[in-house]
Protein backbone atom coordinates (compact mmCIF):
# COMPACT_ATOMS: atom_id res chain seq x y z
CA UNK A 1 0.00 0.00 0.00
CA UNK A 2 1.79 3.62 -0.97
CA UNK A 3 1.52 6.26 1.46
CA UNK A 4 -0.81 8.05 -0.14
CA UNK A 5 -3.83 5.16 -0.18
CA UNK A 6 -3.20 5.11 3.36
CA UNK A 7 -3.80 8.79 3.86
CA UNK A 8 -6.91 8.70 1.92
CA UNK A 9 -7.73 5.56 4.01
CA UNK A 10 -7.32 8.03 6.93
CA UNK A 11 -9.51 10.48 5.90
CA UNK A 12 -11.54 10.10 2.70
CA UNK A 13 -15.15 11.16 3.72
CA UNK A 14 -14.33 12.01 7.65
CA UNK A 15 -12.35 14.99 7.50
CA UNK A 16 -12.81 18.43 5.88
CA UNK A 17 -11.17 19.12 2.61
CA UNK A 18 -9.21 21.60 3.83
CA UNK A 19 -7.52 19.82 6.67
CA UNK A 20 -7.47 16.61 3.91
CA UNK A 21 -5.77 18.21 1.89
CA UNK A 22 -2.94 20.05 4.67
CA UNK A 23 -2.47 17.03 6.34
CA UNK A 24 -1.73 15.10 3.21
CA UNK A 25 0.31 17.82 1.71
CA UNK A 26 2.46 17.41 4.84
CA UNK A 27 2.76 13.64 5.02
CA UNK A 28 3.69 13.12 1.60
CA UNK A 29 6.37 15.23 1.82
CA UNK A 30 7.69 13.90 4.85
CA UNK A 31 7.06 10.32 3.39
CA UNK A 32 9.04 11.25 -0.10
CA UNK A 33 12.21 12.57 1.85
CA UNK A 34 11.91 10.40 5.27
CA UNK A 35 9.70 7.27 3.86
CA UNK A 36 12.22 4.80 5.12
CA UNK A 37 13.36 6.36 8.36
CA UNK A 38 9.39 7.09 9.02
CA UNK A 39 8.15 5.46 12.64
CA UNK A 40 5.16 3.85 11.69
CA UNK A 41 1.72 3.53 13.93
CA UNK A 42 -0.55 1.40 13.26
CA UNK A 43 -4.15 2.76 14.10
CA UNK A 44 -6.52 -0.23 14.32
CA UNK A 45 -10.00 1.28 14.50
CA UNK A 46 -13.45 1.15 13.20
CA UNK A 47 -14.97 3.02 10.23
CA UNK A 48 -18.01 0.92 9.61
CA UNK A 49 -20.45 -0.36 12.18
CA UNK A 50 -21.81 0.98 15.05
CA UNK A 51 -18.80 2.34 16.74
CA UNK A 52 -17.61 4.17 13.56
CA UNK A 53 -18.14 7.68 15.46
CA UNK A 54 -15.58 6.49 17.83
CA UNK A 55 -13.24 5.51 15.39
CA UNK A 56 -13.30 9.05 13.32
CA UNK A 57 -12.89 10.50 16.70
CA UNK A 58 -9.47 8.19 17.61
CA UNK A 59 -8.26 9.20 14.13
CA UNK A 60 -8.74 12.86 13.91
CA UNK A 61 -6.94 12.84 17.15
CA UNK A 62 -3.94 10.76 16.50
CA UNK A 63 -3.46 12.88 13.36
CA UNK A 64 -3.61 16.25 14.80
CA UNK A 65 -0.73 15.21 17.78
CA UNK A 66 1.26 13.04 14.27
CA UNK A 67 0.52 16.78 12.70
CA UNK A 68 2.15 18.99 15.30
CA UNK A 69 4.81 16.47 16.11
CA UNK A 70 6.46 16.13 12.80
CA UNK A 71 5.69 19.83 12.27
CA UNK A 72 8.28 20.04 15.56
CA UNK A 73 10.74 18.33 13.60
CA UNK A 74 9.73 14.35 14.32
CA UNK A 75 11.19 11.96 17.05
CA UNK A 76 14.70 11.52 17.08
CA UNK A 77 15.00 13.01 13.37
CA UNK A 78 12.51 10.92 12.43
CA UNK A 79 8.56 11.43 11.21
CA UNK A 80 5.65 9.87 12.72
CA UNK A 81 3.24 8.29 9.75
CA UNK A 82 0.23 7.28 10.40
CA UNK A 83 -0.58 3.59 9.12
CA UNK A 84 -4.60 3.03 9.59
CA UNK A 85 -7.07 -0.04 8.93
CA UNK A 86 -10.52 -0.52 10.12
CA UNK A 87 -11.80 -2.88 12.94
CA UNK A 88 -15.41 -2.44 12.39
CA UNK A 89 -15.22 -3.41 16.26
CA UNK A 90 -14.40 -6.75 15.71
CA UNK A 91 -12.33 -9.00 17.47
CA UNK A 92 -12.23 -11.32 14.81
CA UNK A 93 -10.90 -8.03 11.91
CA UNK A 94 -8.97 -6.73 14.53
CA UNK A 95 -6.90 -9.42 15.00
CA UNK A 96 -6.39 -9.80 11.21
CA UNK A 97 -5.10 -5.87 10.73
CA UNK A 98 -2.62 -6.36 13.61
CA UNK A 99 -0.78 -8.70 10.95
CA UNK A 100 -1.49 -6.32 8.31
CA UNK A 101 -0.04 -3.54 10.17
CA UNK A 102 2.84 -4.82 11.29
CA UNK A 103 3.67 -6.16 8.08
CA UNK A 104 3.88 -2.69 6.80
CA UNK A 105 6.25 -1.58 9.63
CA UNK A 106 4.10 -0.31 12.62
CA UNK A 107 6.50 0.16 15.26
CA UNK A 108 3.05 -0.71 17.62
CA UNK A 109 -0.62 -1.07 17.38
CA UNK A 110 -3.35 1.44 19.19
CA UNK A 111 -6.96 2.11 18.93
CA UNK A 112 -10.16 -0.21 19.70
CA UNK A 113 -13.73 0.91 20.11
CA UNK A 114 -14.86 -2.54 22.48
CA UNK A 115 -13.10 -4.45 24.67
CA UNK A 116 -13.18 -7.32 23.31
CA UNK A 117 -11.75 -6.26 20.38
CA UNK A 118 -8.75 -4.38 22.17
CA UNK A 119 -7.97 -7.43 24.53
CA UNK A 120 -8.37 -10.06 20.97
CA UNK A 121 -6.00 -7.13 19.05
CA UNK A 122 -3.72 -6.75 22.45
CA UNK A 123 -2.52 -10.47 22.23
CA UNK A 124 -2.06 -10.48 18.57
CA UNK A 125 0.03 -7.22 18.72
CA UNK A 126 2.27 -9.57 21.93
CA UNK A 127 2.34 -12.41 19.84
CA UNK A 128 4.30 -9.88 17.06
CA UNK A 129 5.98 -8.66 19.85
CA UNK A 130 4.64 -4.84 19.25
CA UNK A 131 3.03 -2.32 21.83
CA UNK A 132 -0.66 -2.29 21.99
CA UNK A 133 -2.24 0.98 23.19
CA UNK A 134 -5.99 0.80 24.40
CA UNK A 135 -7.62 3.77 23.55
CA UNK A 136 -11.27 2.58 24.43
CA UNK A 137 -11.62 -0.41 26.20
CA UNK A 138 -13.75 0.08 29.76
CA UNK A 139 -13.57 -4.04 31.07
CA UNK A 140 -11.85 -4.63 33.72
CA UNK A 141 -10.78 -7.44 32.47
CA UNK A 142 -8.22 -5.47 29.84
CA UNK A 143 -5.44 -4.97 32.13
CA UNK A 144 -6.64 -7.65 34.49
CA UNK A 145 -7.33 -11.20 34.01
CA UNK A 146 -6.48 -10.94 30.22
CA UNK A 147 -3.56 -7.85 31.27
CA UNK A 148 -0.22 -8.96 29.61
CA UNK A 149 3.39 -6.93 29.27
CA UNK A 150 2.41 -5.84 25.84
CA UNK A 151 -1.13 -3.91 26.60
CA UNK A 152 -1.34 -0.39 28.20
CA UNK A 153 -5.21 0.78 28.31
CA UNK A 154 -5.14 4.46 27.85
CA UNK A 155 -7.91 4.97 28.77
CA UNK A 156 -10.19 4.19 32.59
CA UNK A 157 -11.55 1.29 33.38
CA UNK A 158 -15.25 -0.27 34.43
CA UNK A 159 -13.59 -0.15 38.02
CA UNK A 160 -13.03 3.12 38.20
CA UNK A 161 -15.87 4.36 36.49
CA UNK A 162 -18.08 2.60 39.20
CA UNK A 163 -16.32 4.14 42.18
CA UNK A 164 -16.02 7.31 40.98
CA UNK A 165 -19.98 7.22 40.21
CA UNK A 166 -21.01 5.45 43.91
CA UNK A 167 -19.89 9.01 44.59
CA UNK A 168 -22.87 10.46 43.34
CA UNK A 169 -25.29 7.28 43.71
CA UNK A 170 -24.74 6.75 47.70
CA UNK A 171 -25.31 10.21 48.14
CA UNK A 172 -27.99 11.14 45.95
CA UNK A 173 -29.89 7.84 45.44
CA UNK A 174 -29.30 5.49 48.55
CA UNK A 175 -32.07 3.01 49.41
CA UNK A 176 -33.26 3.59 45.88
CA UNK A 177 -34.05 0.35 44.16
CA UNK A 178 -32.05 -0.14 41.19
CA UNK A 179 -32.48 -1.89 37.76
CA UNK A 180 -29.52 -2.78 35.02
CA UNK A 181 -29.64 -3.17 31.99
CA UNK A 182 -25.76 -4.75 30.63
CA UNK A 183 -24.61 -5.49 27.15
CA UNK A 184 -24.19 -9.32 27.60
CA UNK A 185 -20.04 -9.56 27.78
CA UNK A 186 -16.96 -8.63 29.41
CA UNK A 187 -17.22 -4.79 29.57
CA UNK A 188 -21.31 -5.29 30.34
CA UNK A 189 -20.46 -7.63 33.54
CA UNK A 190 -17.19 -5.78 34.97
CA UNK A 191 -19.28 -2.45 34.64
CA UNK A 192 -22.57 -3.94 36.44
CA UNK A 193 -20.67 -5.65 38.88
CA UNK A 194 -18.64 -2.74 40.05
CA UNK A 195 -20.96 -0.38 40.50
CA UNK A 196 -23.05 -2.72 42.70
CA UNK A 197 -19.99 -3.35 44.96
CA UNK A 198 -19.40 0.33 45.32
CA UNK A 199 -23.50 1.64 45.89
CA UNK A 200 -24.57 -1.97 47.95
CA UNK A 201 -26.93 -2.97 45.58
CA UNK A 202 -25.86 -6.20 45.32
CA UNK A 203 -29.05 -8.14 45.88
CA UNK A 204 -30.51 -9.32 42.79
CA UNK A 205 -33.59 -9.39 43.96
CA UNK A 206 -34.19 -5.84 45.47
CA UNK A 207 -31.44 -4.81 42.60
CA UNK A 208 -32.68 -6.58 39.05
CA UNK A 209 -30.99 -6.66 35.52
CA UNK A 210 -31.67 -8.06 32.08
CA UNK A 211 -28.72 -8.80 29.63
CA UNK A 212 -29.07 -7.36 26.30
CA UNK A 213 -27.23 -8.96 22.56
CA UNK A 214 -24.05 -8.29 22.25
CA UNK A 215 -22.96 -7.46 19.83
CA UNK A 216 -25.37 -6.04 17.42
CA UNK A 217 -28.47 -6.00 19.87
CA UNK A 218 -31.64 -4.96 17.44
CA UNK A 219 -34.10 -2.58 18.56
CA UNK A 220 -36.40 -5.15 19.77
CA UNK A 221 -33.98 -6.27 22.51
CA UNK A 222 -33.64 -3.04 23.60
CA UNK A 223 -37.43 -2.43 23.68
CA UNK A 224 -37.92 -5.26 25.50
CA UNK A 225 -35.13 -4.66 28.11
CA UNK A 226 -36.25 -1.11 28.88
CA UNK A 227 -39.89 -2.64 29.02
CA UNK A 228 -38.90 -5.32 31.77
CA UNK A 229 -37.00 -1.84 33.56
CA UNK A 230 -40.57 0.40 33.35
CA UNK A 231 -42.52 -3.09 34.86
CA UNK A 232 -39.92 -3.62 38.00
CA UNK A 233 -40.45 -0.92 40.29
CA UNK A 234 -36.75 0.38 40.21
CA UNK A 235 -36.30 3.97 41.30
CA UNK A 236 -33.40 4.32 38.86
CA UNK A 237 -32.21 2.66 35.71
CA UNK A 238 -28.77 2.25 35.16
CA UNK A 239 -27.96 1.48 31.01
CA UNK A 240 -24.64 -0.06 30.37
CA UNK A 241 -24.44 0.69 26.27
CA UNK A 242 -22.57 2.61 24.45
CA UNK A 243 -22.20 4.54 20.89
CA UNK A 244 -25.45 3.67 18.49
CA UNK A 245 -27.21 1.19 20.98
CA UNK A 246 -27.17 3.68 23.38
CA UNK A 247 -28.51 6.12 21.64
CA UNK A 248 -31.24 4.07 20.54
CA UNK A 249 -31.98 3.05 24.16
CA UNK A 250 -32.22 6.72 25.31
CA UNK A 251 -34.28 7.30 22.56
CA UNK A 252 -36.48 4.66 23.42
CA UNK A 253 -36.65 4.89 26.82
CA UNK A 254 -37.88 8.99 25.96
CA UNK A 255 -40.60 7.56 23.66
CA UNK A 256 -41.68 4.81 26.89
CA UNK A 257 -41.50 8.16 29.53
CA UNK A 258 -39.21 6.39 31.73
CA UNK A 259 -37.13 9.64 32.03
CA UNK A 260 -40.65 10.72 34.47
CA UNK A 261 -40.02 7.47 36.29
CA UNK A 262 -37.02 6.87 36.53
CA UNK A 263 -33.44 8.62 37.23
CA UNK A 264 -31.32 7.35 34.60
CA UNK A 265 -27.48 6.54 35.07
CA UNK A 266 -25.24 5.81 31.81
CA UNK A 267 -21.46 4.73 33.20
CA UNK A 268 -19.92 5.41 30.53
CA UNK A 269 -21.34 8.95 28.72
CA UNK A 270 -19.63 10.94 25.68
CA UNK A 271 -20.06 13.86 23.66
CA UNK A 272 -20.71 11.78 20.30
CA UNK A 273 -23.17 9.86 21.77
CA UNK A 274 -24.47 12.93 23.13
CA UNK A 275 -24.69 15.09 19.77
CA UNK A 276 -26.59 11.89 18.17
CA UNK A 277 -29.16 11.45 20.81
CA UNK A 278 -29.63 15.06 21.13
CA UNK A 279 -29.92 17.84 23.90
CA UNK A 280 -33.62 16.90 24.33
CA UNK A 281 -33.08 13.18 25.36
CA UNK A 282 -29.68 13.92 27.34
CA UNK A 283 -31.14 16.55 29.62
CA UNK A 284 -30.97 15.44 33.45
CA UNK A 285 -28.84 11.93 32.77
CA UNK A 286 -25.66 11.60 35.00
CA UNK A 287 -22.74 9.72 34.13
CA UNK A 288 -19.16 9.42 33.99
CA UNK A 289 -16.25 10.89 31.03
CA UNK A 290 -12.57 10.18 31.29
CA UNK A 291 -12.29 13.70 29.67
CA UNK A 292 -14.63 16.16 27.96
CA UNK A 293 -13.70 19.41 26.32
CA UNK A 294 -15.22 21.71 29.24
CA UNK A 295 -12.27 19.72 31.43
CA UNK A 296 -9.63 21.85 30.79
CA UNK A 297 -11.38 25.48 30.78
CA UNK A 298 -13.05 24.51 33.94
CA UNK A 299 -9.78 23.47 35.78
CA UNK A 300 -7.15 25.50 34.17
CA UNK A 301 -5.32 23.17 31.81
CA UNK A 302 -4.02 25.23 29.16
CA UNK A 303 -2.61 22.43 27.38
CA UNK A 304 -5.92 21.05 27.23
CA UNK A 305 -7.36 24.23 26.07
CA UNK A 306 -5.09 24.16 23.00
CA UNK A 307 -5.75 20.63 22.10
CA UNK A 308 -9.43 21.90 22.35
CA UNK A 309 -9.01 24.48 20.05
CA UNK A 310 -6.71 23.27 17.68
CA UNK A 311 -9.03 20.28 17.06
CA UNK A 312 -12.00 22.56 16.39
CA UNK A 313 -9.64 24.58 14.22
CA UNK A 314 -8.87 21.31 12.16
CA UNK A 315 -12.01 19.88 11.87
CA UNK A 316 -14.62 22.29 12.94
CA UNK A 317 -15.86 20.38 16.33
CA UNK A 318 -15.37 19.76 19.67
CA UNK A 319 -12.80 16.73 20.37
CA UNK A 320 -14.73 13.50 22.14
CA UNK A 321 -12.70 11.43 25.22
CA UNK A 322 -12.10 8.99 21.91
CA UNK A 323 -10.12 11.86 20.44
CA UNK A 324 -8.20 13.08 23.27
CA UNK A 325 -7.13 9.41 24.27
CA UNK A 326 -5.68 8.65 20.71
CA UNK A 327 -3.96 11.99 20.88
CA UNK A 328 -2.31 11.54 24.03
CA UNK A 329 -1.48 8.06 23.23
CA UNK A 330 0.50 9.09 20.06
CA UNK A 331 2.73 12.32 22.44
CA UNK A 332 2.82 9.55 25.18
CA UNK A 333 4.17 7.27 22.76
CA UNK A 334 6.43 9.59 20.84
CA UNK A 335 8.13 10.71 24.14
CA UNK A 336 8.84 7.26 24.95
CA UNK A 337 10.28 6.33 22.07
CA UNK A 338 12.74 9.31 22.44
CA UNK A 339 13.48 8.62 26.42
CA UNK A 340 14.33 4.44 25.14
CA UNK A 341 16.50 6.16 22.08
CA UNK A 342 14.42 4.23 19.71
CA UNK A 343 11.19 1.82 19.13
CA UNK A 344 12.39 -1.12 20.95
CA UNK A 345 9.67 -2.18 22.31
CA UNK A 346 11.14 -3.78 25.44
CA UNK A 347 12.91 -0.36 26.01
CA UNK A 348 9.81 1.66 25.41
CA UNK A 349 8.38 -0.43 28.16
CA UNK A 350 10.17 0.47 30.34
CA UNK A 351 10.69 3.66 29.66
CA UNK A 352 6.89 4.08 29.98
CA UNK A 353 6.19 1.90 33.23
CA UNK A 354 5.30 4.09 36.14
CA UNK A 355 5.82 7.42 33.82
CA UNK A 356 3.95 10.44 34.68
CA UNK A 357 2.51 13.04 31.99
CA UNK A 358 0.07 15.77 31.47
CA UNK A 359 -1.55 16.75 28.13
CA UNK A 360 -5.11 17.57 27.93
CA UNK A 361 -6.47 17.06 31.74
CA UNK A 362 -4.55 16.85 34.71
CA UNK A 363 -1.86 14.40 35.30
CA UNK A 364 -1.56 10.49 34.69
CA UNK A 365 0.50 7.91 35.20
CA UNK A 366 1.00 4.22 33.60
CA UNK A 367 1.04 2.14 36.25
CA UNK A 368 3.85 -0.61 36.20
CA UNK A 369 1.92 -3.19 38.04
CA UNK A 370 -0.71 -3.39 35.44
CA UNK A 371 -0.18 -1.21 32.71
CA UNK A 372 -3.33 0.98 33.52
CA UNK A 373 -3.78 4.99 32.80
CA UNK A 374 -4.07 6.39 36.63
CA UNK A 375 -6.18 9.18 36.25
CA UNK A 376 -8.73 11.40 37.27
CA UNK A 377 -12.57 10.40 36.58
CA UNK A 378 -15.25 13.02 36.00
CA UNK A 379 -19.05 12.52 37.14
CA UNK A 380 -21.34 14.43 34.53
CA UNK A 381 -24.67 15.83 34.39
CA UNK A 382 -26.33 16.79 30.78
CA UNK A 383 -26.91 20.03 30.61
CA UNK A 384 -30.33 21.79 30.04
CA UNK A 385 -31.36 21.88 26.31
CA UNK A 386 -31.21 25.44 26.47
CA UNK A 387 -27.64 25.96 27.98
CA UNK A 388 -26.33 23.29 25.18
CA UNK A 389 -27.32 25.45 21.94
CA UNK A 390 -26.15 28.47 23.39
CA UNK A 391 -22.46 27.41 22.96
CA UNK A 392 -20.63 28.08 19.67
CA UNK A 393 -21.01 24.86 18.24
CA UNK A 394 -24.28 23.91 20.48
CA UNK A 395 -22.18 21.26 21.93
CA UNK A 396 -21.76 22.07 25.19
CA UNK A 397 -23.18 18.89 27.44
CA UNK A 398 -20.94 18.68 30.69
CA UNK A 399 -21.64 20.04 33.92
CA UNK A 400 -19.40 18.52 35.61
CA UNK A 401 -20.01 18.21 38.82
CA UNK A 402 -17.00 15.56 40.75
CA UNK A 403 -13.61 14.88 39.91
CA UNK A 404 -12.11 12.18 41.76
CA UNK A 405 -8.77 11.13 41.82
CA UNK A 406 -7.19 8.62 39.94
CA UNK A 407 -5.09 7.30 43.00
CA UNK A 408 -8.83 6.68 44.87
CA UNK A 409 -10.52 5.27 41.52
CA UNK A 410 -8.08 2.55 40.92
CA UNK A 411 -7.60 -0.58 41.84
CA UNK A 412 -5.43 -0.96 44.97
CA UNK A 413 -2.59 -2.98 44.28
CA UNK A 414 -3.62 -5.90 46.62
CA UNK A 415 -7.25 -5.86 45.24
CA UNK A 416 -5.50 -6.73 41.48
CA UNK A 417 -3.01 -8.78 43.27
CA UNK A 418 -6.81 -10.97 44.23
CA UNK A 419 -8.61 -10.61 40.93
CA UNK A 420 -5.26 -12.32 38.98
CA UNK A 421 -5.12 -14.99 41.42
CA UNK A 422 -8.51 -15.83 41.36
CA UNK A 423 -8.39 -16.23 37.62
CA UNK A 424 -5.14 -18.60 38.37
CA UNK A 425 -2.68 -15.81 36.52
CA UNK A 426 0.75 -14.56 37.87
CA UNK A 427 0.67 -11.44 39.38
CA UNK A 428 3.85 -9.98 37.25
CA UNK A 429 2.66 -9.08 33.87
CA UNK A 430 4.23 -11.53 31.29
Amino acid sequence: MTFFARATSLFSGKFPARHFLASVTLLMAASLSHSADSIKLGLNYPTTGRYKSEGVQQAQGAQLAIDEINAKGGILGRPLELLTANSAALPDKAVENVGTLASAGATMIFGGATSAEAIAAGKESAKAGLLYFAVQSYANETTEQEGHRHIFRESYNAWMTAKALSMYMNQHLQNKRVFYVTPDYSWGYSTEGSLRKFTNTEDPQTHPHTLVKFPKPRKADLEAALQEASQSGADVLVIIQFADDLATALSIAHEMGLRDKMEIIVPNLSLGIAIQAGPALMEGIVGAVPWCWEVPYKYGYERGQRFVEDYVKAYGQYPDSPAASAYSTVYEYADAVKRAGGTNTDKVINALEDHTYQTVKDPQSWRALDHQNVQSVYVVKMKPRDEVVSNKLRADFFDIMLSIPGSFAVKTPEEWQETREAAGKPLALQ
